[in-house]
């Protein structure tokens, strides 16, 4: 089977539509709605919650405050198709910072809205301070030594031909906004076991627009880009791959520090480690950096993960 097609969207139009995605329609002024991936299958994806959720709580913090942090909790696997409604509290204004609280919900088959992840926003007037960093940028290939990750997808889907579902085939090849080049083998590329620890760099295809050229944006981006390779790390000392349907996971919170301001849509390194996995759960690390070795931001995830039972 061909995954060629003459429809395949331009990078400029990924972007476009990931700035669609991430954009919510504010309703009133503490309620918004986040609008559904376009040609999504199955449960959404976590980061696109998670980048929503921020885009909405920063709609209601005024200029100059930036986000600093979140907090957030997935309560339930959300549904690709229907829109996600996000509520914001707004807890706290402050001189120098501020803290929003946000539920996500979506309404079920039954006609019930169902919360689908809390998350807790903080929010800082910059300034400057006292400044330290002893996190030093891995001595890794620049993304220019690297293949795309897409061309590796490829190359993997006709290598496995029958093997893969027509979903799987679909996961694999959709077209995604988000160019990654990665230097180790993630889970679904190799099934030796390995040390919990992937390095991957990651931009949009195409330059954010000049009119979007806002930090939250940029912010709203990396949150996304943040929930991709991080839980498949804790995965790498066991040799499975939830791809290649053995493994059951899920994310249960995500946690994002973010130290200093950053594009995007220029070159960042996701250093990811997983120091511990254990009853049915795994906790991964994760570190962005840009080219000049600055420390970006800091994560942090716990998640579900589970060898798939046979049937």
């Amino acid at each position: 089977m061909s995954d060629t097609s003459d429809n395949i969207p331009t990078n400029e139009q990924l972007v476009d539509g990931l700035i669609k995605l991430l954009t919510v329609e504010q309703n009133t002024p503490d309620n918004f709605t986040g609008r559904p991936q376009k040609g999504g299958m199955g449960r959404v994806f976590g980061g696109q919650v998670l980048a929503q959720a921020i885009q909405a709580a920063q709609a209601t913090v005024d200029q100059p405050k930036q986000a600093h942090s979140l907090h957030a909790y997935f309560l339930r696997g959300g549904k690709e198709g229907p829109p996600i409604d996000y509520r914001i509290a707004r807890d706290f204004d402050g001189r120098s910072f501020s803290n929003r609280r946000v539920v996500a919900s979506q309404t079920n088959e039954a006609g019930e809205s169902k919360p689908i992840l809390n998350l807790t926003a903080s929010f800082q007037t910059p300034e400057t301070g006292l400044e330290h960093s002893d996190a030093e940028m891995p001595d890794v290939e620049g993304p220019d030594e690297l293949r795309s990750d897409m061309d590796v997808r490829r190359e993997m889907v006709s290598k496995l031909g029958d093997k893969l579902s027509e979903d799987q085939r679909r996961m694999m090849l959709r077209p995604r906004a988000i160019e990654m080049r990665t230097i180790d083998r993630l889970h679904w590329m190799n099934s030796e076991p390995r040390e919990p620890k992937a390095h991957t760099w990651f931009r949009t295809g195409a330059p954010l627009p000049a009119t979007e050229d806002n930090p939250g944006l940029h912010r709203a981006v990396i949150t996304y880009a943040s929930d991709f390779t991080l839980l498949g790390t804790s995965a790498l000392p066991h040799g499975l791959s939830w791809m290649r349907g053995e493994l059951v996971g899920a994310s249960l919170d995500h946690t994002i520090w973010f130290h200093r301001e950053a594009r995007a849509d220029e070159w960042l390194l996701y250093a990811t480690d997983s120091p511990w996995s254990g009853h049915g759960r795994g906790f991964n690390r994760g570190r962005v950096f840009n080219q000049s070795g600055d420390l970006v931001a800091s994560i942090a995830q716990e998640g579900m993960i589970r060898r798939r039972k046979a049937k």
